[in-house]
């Protein structure tokens, strides 16, 4: 898969957590850290996303607000 972004964080899918209409997918990319992505069931169901599965994270993001 050919993409513009240039930051792909590779890993495994540690835990899927399914909601209403949306999933939380924690991916461990080494090191002891995790990256947490919220997508849709379908994109889930599609992938056939499942705990253990190596996959490809590319953030897409313009800004992260972070309060406390």
């Amino acid at each position: 898969m050919e993409r513009s972004a240039r930051n792909p964080l590779r890993g495994k899918v540690a835990s899927i957590t399914r909601g209403a209409g949306m999933a939380e997918a924690a991916i461990e990319i080494g090191g002891g850290q995790k990256i947490v992505s919220t997508i849709s069931l379908a994109s889930v169901d599609r992938l056939k996303l499942q705990p253990g599965d190596a996959v490809t994270a590319v953030i897409q993001a313009s800004e992260v607000i972070v309060g406390k």
